[in-house]
């Protein structure tokens, strides 16, 4: 009898959050990984495919190893492909452990891969792009936990002076004074694994474009199960959704135990049909599938397909 083949590998699920994509994997306790490639930055390495090494920085949200396993392989390969020392972020009590994880893999490979990493505090940031910097937020979990919220900075002129000619400004600045404020806008906001917690009402995620949120369990019976993994679950969008002003919040981690179909339905339930709306799952390749064609329609784009390197008329 001929054997069955393997089953064919997981795919990446991906949403187009204009101007951002957002794509990767999520499953509880299997697996998350979430690139958004015009930010710079991957959220957590619970494995690497392999759009994730484009990415410079990865923010890693806390130490379980379905978040962190593929950290050692994306330091590797991205040295390996001459893509550049790769960099992390990481909550500050997993420095030293993440480190010694590295040097562990010295005696094994016989060789010392080049890598950054850096733990973070609460409201500590790094640079990602020349005016946007990536904030870490104290999440609530079973062990130390971050969230992230890219922010970019604006430098604007303080509103007293609107109105005056560019010589009047220019002699005020010379007199010492200044003439310009920083304005702070939260652009995506990541909260990591966590329950419901006072941080995830934070300007950093209610002003937020796009939230990518963590929401394990949906099952009515599992309300259990998500305080004692301290997780959270579909009844607690409501309050979040009513705070959060984001176009669309991109939900992650969701566990096995619940279907997709009786996700959806689940979400449908608990929020009002403008939240609902508002509400996608990263990993329902189905809806995610027919959400991207209808914004290709809409634009007048067709899709482009590449065959053996090359492109090819749809």
């Amino acid at each position: 009898m001929v054997p069955k083949r393997p089953l064919l590998c997981e795919r990446l699920g991906f949403l187009y959050c204009p101007p951002w994509r957002v794509q990767g994997s999520s499953v509880a306790g299997e697996g998350t990984v979430v690139q958004v490639p015009e930010l710079n930055v991957v959220f957590d390495l619970g494995w690497c495919p392999r759009m994730a090494l484009s990415s410079p920085l990865v923010a890693i949200s806390h130490g379980h190893m379905d978040h962190v396993g593929g950290l050692p392989y994306w330091f590797s390969q991205r040295v390996f492909q001459k893509m550049g020392v790769g960099r992390c972020v990481c909550p500050a009590r997993l420095e030293r452990p993440l480190m010694d994880m590295m040097a562990a893999w010295v005696p094994i490979e016989n060789q010392e891969t080049p890598y950054q990493i850096h733990g973070m505090e609460h409201l500590e940031e790094v640079q990602l792009k020349p005016n946007v910097r990536l904030r870490a937020i104290e999440m609530h979990h079973g062990t130390a936990s971050l969230g992230y919220a890219a922010i970019e900075y604006r430098s604007k002129l303080k509103p007293e002076l609107a109105g005056r000619s560019q010589r009047e400004i220019r002699e005020i600045r010379d007199r010492g004074e200044t003439v310009t404020y920083t304005l702070e806008i939260p652009l995506l906001a990541y909260t990591g694994d966590t329950q419901r917690c006072a941080h995830l009402l934070r300007p950093e995620f209610c002003d937020a474009k796009v939230v990518l949120a963590e929401c394990t369990f949906f099952n009515p019976e599992h309300r259990d199960r998500a305080r004692i993994g301290r997780h959270l679950h579909v009844e607690d969008l409501p309050e979040l959704m009513e705070a959060w002003k984001a176009d669309t919040v991109v939900l992650l981690h969701a566990s096995r135990r619940s279907s997709l179909e009786q996700a959806r339905q689940r979400i449908d339930e608990v929020l009002s049909e403008d939240d609902a709306r508002r509400v996608h799952m990263l990993m329902d390749h189905r809806r995610n599938r027919a959400r991207y064609d209808a914004q290709l329609e809409e634009s007048g784009q067709s899709e482009v397909k590449v065959v053996d390197g090359s492109v090819v008329e749809p």
